[in-house]
């Protein structure tokens, strides 16, 4: 994602002591409620990130949609696709928690044409009217139960492909945006109690030795460099069970979710 040749000998820098590193040993830290694994990849589970989401019912959701992340395009390189694939399913949650039918209609056509660009549209397309009939209808708890299967059937389409690698990272882009989202819904009014639905070591854990055992043209892909070294950044921030989670570090938080982002949007 870098748009300038000055930047390949730092990245080549930065990859070689990443590969080098192993995560750390964490424990055996359990998955938090909103998510699972299946076949060992993390999927969300809807009704528990929903749940979660109505906790912060009355906060500004304009402000903390991205629409920006469903006007990309398919990049030409699938790691990256899979990770934006991952980010606007993760907007569509967002959309549908602050019941915006528009953005959900648009959230709808992003995701069929990212994931076409990996080859798996026709398992996109097995929710995508019926999600769109529901929002026109404004029938949002129904379009609650069709969302829920969106990423498993998008993760099942690309197991049938043999993409397990492009699967986790569609589940990690989904993972960073939810971050960024969650962030921005605490700052609005913070309290110590909200930002420990930030504290998700496990999931840290699943990424980071997901991204270490993907292959070596993957791995050292420059975005996917900067996703590794970015988890390592966070982690600190969210894994010190003495402490809780300041301000200051949701606002850290959000800064380097944020900019990972960015290197995902042309």
């Amino acid at each position: 994602m870098n748009k300038s040749l000055i930047y390949i000998p730092a990245f080549a820098a930065l990859t070689s002591l990443l590969v080098a590193e192993r995560p750390p040993n964490t424990g055996s830290a359990e998955l938090p409620p909103q998510s699972t694994a299946i076949k060992g990849v993390l999927v969300p589970v809807p009704r528990e990130i929903f749940d979660m989401f109505d906790k912060f019912a009355n906060s500004n959701w304009r402000v903390v949609q991205r629409p920006e992340f469903t006007k990309q395009s398919p990049h030409p390189n699938q790691a990256e696709t899979a990770l934006l694939l991952g980010v606007v399913i993760a907007e569509g949650f967002i959309a549908v928690e602050a019941e915006d039918t528009g953005e959900v209609k648009t959230v709808g056509r992003a995701v069929l044409k990212l994931a076409r660009g990996l080859g798996v549209e026709k398992a996109a397309l097995k929710r995508s009217s019926s999600i769109v009939e529901h929002a026109e209808h404004g029938d949002w708890s129904g379009v609650r139960k069709e969302w829920d299967g969106v990423l498993p059937d998008v993760q099942q389409g690309m197991n049938e492909l043999q993409s397990e690698q492009l699967a986790q990272l569609v589940s990690l882009g989904g993972w960073l945006r939810g971050t960024e989202a969650l962030t921005a819904l605490v700052l609005q009014n913070y309290s110590s109690q909200q930002a420990e639905l930030l504290r998700q070591p496990a999931l840290l854990d699943h990424f980071e030795k997901q991204l270490a055992a993907t292959s070596d043209d993957m791995r050292t892909n420059p975005t996917i460099v900067r996703m590794r070294h970015g988890i390592r950044k966070i982690r600190p921030l969210i894994t010190s069970q003495d402490t809780q989670i300041s301000e200051k570090e949701v606002e850290e938080i959000s800064t380097i979710s944020a900019e990972l982002l960015k290197t995902l949007c042309h």
